[in-house]
């Protein structure tokens, strides 16, 4: 189960009334990052009475994952439920950043319907018209819940009508365009039908669930049938197969087969099922038509496969998603500090890990596993690669993980590689820098308006362009700027894009580096590392100006004379050392360099670490 989450024994389930399929409303909610979806569904659970009155909740209660909690974003998707009357409403938490977008599309096979929540002031983003344009072509109605009206400069009113324009621009049914608006505040805990209804905490949106989702539609068969739309795992039973029940029912001990995707049946029996409430897992019985549950029994068991208690079965159909756009290449550390600082340092446990991150998350592929010691990993952006980088750095092992590069397709005998749709709302005195921005790095500016004080940019820009783009926003914009992006299509290539416009300081020596040292290397550029840190020939210490890099020695201390004593310069302060976190350096290196990856430290590199090696290496190039 994800970290965090606790298993009842099976009795904890007995005491819940037995439910039928009518009474079942499953359900995704779907948002832009930050607009309030985690906090709404913790809303939901306290006030359907999952919780006991004096049982302290934390805030973001379904990010169980540490990365969740830190970033404050969801990155998994998740199962709960709440109990409101005599109804089982099962909600699945999606995540709202575009790196995660396989984690939605697959959802959508799950669930009947769908919460759209929209930020009052924000309005619709990018994530928001790529998680709804999946949900209306699943054919899955929408509930709009307008949050944060509490916030200053608020406007609901005009977000509504922006997402009917939305709804529009998206080819939406007469009875999608015609979904239910509620408005309110995740945070304060309260829904309203009309703007000016008194608050009478979650119960409007609890009505509008019951009503307006519609119950789980049965194939008319007897027979068990269920796609499996995510894989959980534990450490008791093993894999689990989470998905919606078509048809049938199971029980605990019956015989089920696993029809994979090559249309082979394997033999199986049910060891376990899991239904979800609040926060748990708990143990049931038997599972039935329209319920989200969990089943245990398998070895092996894949997203996409069909769970069916006849081998004749149909293969049931799984949602195509969208193509990796980004490339990276991961290997085991072969630093001169390699397994020093981690206990997980081999090629095999790479590939190990790698593979299984491949079974649950289905929105990366894996390359060239096979008799190689370089592992290619393909995702959706490089936020999603550095999540998965970080959870193994946790897990003890050390790695090597170069630059993303885009995949690219040949079309009609000439390259092609992908563009994005970026949305920019930046200070009105960032534009001219931000369009100075997009312009170096191939985007052209579709679109601009402003308003009270900020402006919103539109732009289509190669996927490459984008590589490191945010943190040149922030910086631009003082840390107020605000991007999101969207895969838009396959166009002949742009040519040569700079994305670094500066050169670095390699270390020429290893040992420790010194204030002496740093003082002088700092007049040179700036500096990623501090006195009294270990250094190797090869490891970048800083950034020059220039974009050639400088050789440099960190090591270097003061010979001892007449005049001055070598331990002088300790009063001597230097300038506080850059400190990368893990997406930054993965964006921030060239192609020639890697970042290295460690329980304990992030360090950046050459690929080659030897100076006349590099130097020879580069000659070859040129020539």
């Amino acid at each position: 189960m994800p970290d965090g989450w606790e298993t009842f024994k099976p009795s904890a389930l007995m005491s819940a009334p037995s439910i039928t399929s009518d009474k079942i409303r499953n359900l995704a909610i779907i948002a832009h990052v930050d607009h309030g979806k985690t906090t709404l569904v913790d809303q939901m659970l306290r006030q359907s009475g999952a919780f006991r009155d004096n049982q302290v909740l934390q805030e973001r209660a379904m990010d169980s994952m540490d990365q969740e909690k830190e970033r404050g974003i969801t990155i998994k998707a998740k199962n709960t439920s709440v109990r409101w009357k005599d109804f089982l409403i099962n909600i699945v938490d999606t995540p709202g950043h575009a790196d995660f977008g396989g984690e939605v599309e697959r959802v959508m096979k799950m669930v009947d319907g769908v919460m759209l929540v929209v930020d009052a002031y924000e309005g619709p983003q990018a994530q928001t018209r790529f998680v709804l344009q999946k949900a209306l072509a699943a054919g899955l109605n929408p509930v709009v819940f307008i949050n944060k009206i509490d916030r200053p400069n608020a406007r609901p009113q005009e977000m509504q009508d922006l997402v009917l324009e939305l709804f529009l621009e998206l080819e939406a049914s007469e009875e999608q365009f015609n979904a239910p608006f509620l408005f309110g505040s995740a945070r304060d805990g309260y829904a309203l039908k009309e703007l000016d209804d008194e608050q009478s905490g979650m119960t409007p949106l609890f009505e509008v669930l019951a009503e307006k989702i519609p119950a789980p539609t049965i194939e008319e068969s007897d027979d068990f049938k269920m796609l499996v739309s995510n894989v959980d795992w534990s450490d008791y039973v093993g894999r689990i197969a989470v998905g919606k029940i078509l048809s049938g029912s199971t029980k605990i001990g019956d015989t089920i087969w696993r029809l994979r995707k090559d249309h082979s049946p394997e033999r199986s029996k049910v060891s376990k099922i899991f239904e979800y409430s609040a926060l748990a897992t708990n143990d049931a019985s038997e599972g039935v038509a329209g319920n989200i549950i969990g089943l245990s029994g398998f070895e092996e068991i894949d997203i996409g496969e069909t769970l069916a208690g006849n081998q004749d079965e149909e293969l049931l159909p799984f949602v195509e998603i969208d193509p990796p756009t980004v490339m990276m290449s991961f290997s085991v550390n072969d630093g001169p500090m390699a397994g020093r600082e981690g206990d997980r340092v081999t090629s095999r446990e790479v590939r190990d890990r790698l593979l299984k991150e491949a079974r649950t998350n289905i929105s990366i592929k894996l390359e060239d596993m096979d008799g190689s010691a370089d592992f290619k990993v393909n995702a959706r952006g490089a936020m999603q690669v550095a999540v998965v980088v970080e959870e193994m750095r946790r897990e003890g092992f050390e790695l090597l993980v170069s630059r993303p590069t885009v995949i690219k397709q040949m079309i009609d005998g000439r390259s092609h590689e992908p563009f994005e749709t970026v949305y920019l709302e930046v200070p009105d005195d960032a534009v001219g820098g931000c369009m100075q921005s997009l312009a170096n790095r191939k985007g052209q500016v579709e679109s601009m308006s402003a308003n009270k004080g900020r402006t919103t940019l539109q732009a289509t820009i190669p996927t490459r362009g984008l590589i490191g783009f945010e943190f040149e926003l922030l910086n631009l914009t003082s840390g107020e700027g605000i991007m999101s992006h969207l895969f838009k299509e396959y166009r002949p290539d742009s040519g040569d894009i700079r994305t670094r416009r500066t050169g670095t300081l390699v270390s020429m020596e290893k040992g420790e580096s010194n204030t002496y040292a740093l003082r002088n290397i700092e007049t040179r550029g700036k500096l990623f590392v501090g006195a009294g840190e270990e250094v190797y020939e090869g490891m970048i210490v800083g950034e020059n100006p220039r974009i050639e890099d400088l050789p440099v020695n960190p090591t270097k201390a003061k010979h001892v004379t007449n005049h001055r004593a070598a331990g002088s310069d300790k009063t001597e302060t230097l300038t506080p050392p850059i400190k990368f976190s893990l997406e930054r350096a993965i964006e921030y290196i060239a192609p020639d360099e890697l970042v290295e990856v460690t329980p304990k430290n992030i360090r950046l590199r050459k690929r080659i670490l030897d100076f006349n090696l590099r130097k020879r290496e580069a000659k070859k190039i040129s020539s």
